[in-house]
């Protein structure tokens, strides 16, 4: 007879592949990282709150996502040899003292220090989620939650948040992101006890495993997915300072950066629906160059017209395209691990667009961080080709 003790908790753990379980383990996964969701918000609230310069801000979010993508590469390595349910509390209470703590933080340096601790802890975070998802049946659906909340909470990050921070400071940003965690602090205990598998191989097996015939159109798609990574970053990081800078409200803006967030889910709905019925290379070309003409047509945003469909469209075709280039990774790879590198990729991108961004931006002229995006993607629309192509050949035969 079970222990009357362990019953009660016991009876507490949802269903390991039920609704309940993949929302919990969308939020694990996107707590470590929902910052990037409200990027816009959280560098125009460091100028707005903190009075730091557009360069300051963008070095601030490149430390946090650089700092996640070491974080990303560490999961590789140790999610075989952790008890993960312990690590999961231990890493989100790290993230509520770290979010906390910046509340009081007024010193660009320090900022940079504290940010770029936090995103190595979240981008562990996330590593230990992603396997976790793994272990779902149908782990499709879960990474469907997964970008539901991550697109429709940071949706309503980026319309109210930037109007609080006149208001209530930076403090009006790190208390959303405590409490976020916090709550998915709470959720933990639900979670029932996934067994934990072998997932990725040590890195050092990558070469000997991958044949010399793959390794050129895997480290295209790996450049492709990081170049599209840190163009659409690099921008998105600036838009509400762009807006600001071609004469727009920041209530247009936050309600057009919201929207497009919540529009944004379409570009998922649509790799569903279409799968590789037209192959990879024709969607993935063309939505890419989509991204970078509207990526263009931000010179002309002081039209708010312009400024919100652009918005509205990119984000569509950003929710499109990645999905795409992660997968091709994984066709090309079955053992997971050159995926498992695409995220690393990603992050790395991520990091990359905002501190490219910061270098490149003077004065408040943001027609050259527009341009340098724009070659990013068209650069990413053309080493992607024989990635996508390879694998079209490969269905077709």
């Amino acid at each position: 007879m079970p222990s009357i003790s362990t019953v009660p908790f016991e009876q507490i753990k949802v269903a390991p592949n039920g609704v309940i379980a993949r929302i919990i383990l969308a939020f694990l996964t996107t707590a470590g990282i929902f910052y990037i969701n409200i990027m816009p918000a959280v560098v125009n609230g460091l100028k707005e709150g903190l009075a730091f310069t557009s360069q300051q801000a963008g070095f601030v979010s490149s430390a946090n996502l650089y700092g996640a993508a070491i974080g990303a590469l560490l999961a590789v390595f140790v999610i075989k040899h952790i008890r993960w349910q312990r690590w999961c509390y231990l890493l989100l209470i790290a993230l509520i003292t770290i979010d906390a703590s910046c509340i009081f933080i007024t010193e660009p340096v320090t900022m940079i220090a504290f940010r770029a601790f936090h995103g190595l802890t979240g981008g562990l975070l996330v590593g230990i989620g992603f396997s976790i998802i793994s272990r779902t049946s149908e782990a499709d659906r879960t990474f469907g939650y997964l970008l539901l909340i991550q697109w429709g909470l940071g949706g309503l990050g980026i319309m109210y948040l930037p109007g609080l921070v006149p208001e209530f400071g930076t403090s009006a940003l790190f208390v959303s992101l405590t409490t976020f965690t916090l709550i998915t602090l709470l959720m933990m205990p639900f979670l029932p006890h996934y067994e934990v598998e072998k997932i990725i191989e040590p890195l050092k097996t990558v070469a000997s495993d991958t044949t010399q015939r793959l390794r050129l159109p895997l480290t295209l798609n790996l450049s492709g997915i990081f170049l599209f990574q840190a163009a659409n970053m690099g921008l998105f990081a600036y838009m509400i300072s762009l807006g600001k800078a071609d004469g727009l409200s920041l209530d247009f803006m936050s309600n057009a950066l919201g929207v497009a967030s919540w529009v944004a889910l379409i570009g998922a709905l649509l790799v569903i629906l279409i799968g590789t019925k037209y192959g990879r290379t024709i969607p993935v070309v063309i939505a890419t160059l989509l991204t970078a003409f509207c990526s263009w047509l931000l010179h002309f945003s002081s039209n708010e017209m312009i400024y919100l469909m652009t918005n509205i469209t990119i984000g569509i075709t950003w929710a499109f395209v990645l999905p795409y280039l992660f997968g091709i990774c994984s066709e090309l790879d079955k053992s997971g691990q050159m995926a498992a590198l695409g995220g690393v990729a990603s992050k790395m991108g991520l990091a990359s667009g905002p501190m490219i961004a910061a270098l490149v931006l003077h004065d408040e002229n943001y027609q050259q961080v527009i341009d340098i995006a724009v070659i990013g993607l068209v650069l990413c629309a053309i080493v992607v080709i024989k990635p996508a192509l390879s694998l079209d050949k490969k269905t077709m035969v």
